[in-house]
């Protein structure tokens, strides 16, 4: 990795995007990267919607704005996808990973987005590994896959500290979704 990875992760209060970006940045700093993880917040309530942030790199990050550019845009809960653009900023070399049951091509057609799309359905996969509808684990896994940022093993002590005890199903999910997501590239 040469150069600084942005990922912008949208979903909302309460389900997951915030501490999605901390545990990638603790995994990754964890294994000697530079990284910055941090929200968007204004008078969000759980269930509004929310974004943050995630810088990693092997050099020192400077910056310390909000990201405008991403090179990933992970939507974490797909009804998101019909009152925020998600699409904003994103690099033409950009890609969008999202929870859907839908194909890539679907949403794709359903959207008309020009950047190739990823689909995990992160929501049964959250619901048949951790019991709840929380997809932001599984959500890392699909985005693991897809960035050269980080193993999926990196993550295990990240879960650890912050799952304790639930820390295997969340590392089950997130499994799952490096081997379930989908991908169909640009048109």
């Amino acid at each position: 990795m040469a150069e600084m990875l942005e990922v912008r992760w949208h979903g909302r209060g309460g389900l997951g995007a915030v501490t999605s970006a901390e545990l990638v940045a603790r995994a990754a700093a964890g294994q000697g990267k530079f990284t910055q993880s941090f929200p968007s917040f204004g008078p969000e309530r759980r269930g509004a919607p929310v974004v943050a942030f995630l810088r990693i790199s092997n050099e020192f990050i400077r910056t310390r704005t909000n990201i405008r550019t991403p090179d990933f845009s992970v939507v974490i809960d797909p009804r998101l996808l019909r009152v925020v653009d998600v699409t904003e900023g994103l690099k033409d070399n950009g890609m969008l990973i999202i929870n859907s049951s839908r194909t890539p091509a679907e949403l794709k057609a359903a959207y008309g987005y020009q950047w190739p799309v990823a689909s995990v359905d992160a929501t049964h996969i959250a619901l048949d590994t951790i019991g709840v509808p929380i997809t932001n684990t599984a959500m890392i896994g699909a985005f693991l896959k897809l960035s050269p940022v980080i193993q999926l093993e990196a993550m295990k002590e990240a879960l650890q500290e912050r799952f304790g005890s639930r820390a295997s199903q969340n590392l089950e999910a997130m499994r799952r979704a490096y081997e379930e997501v989908r991908v169909e590239g640009a048109a």
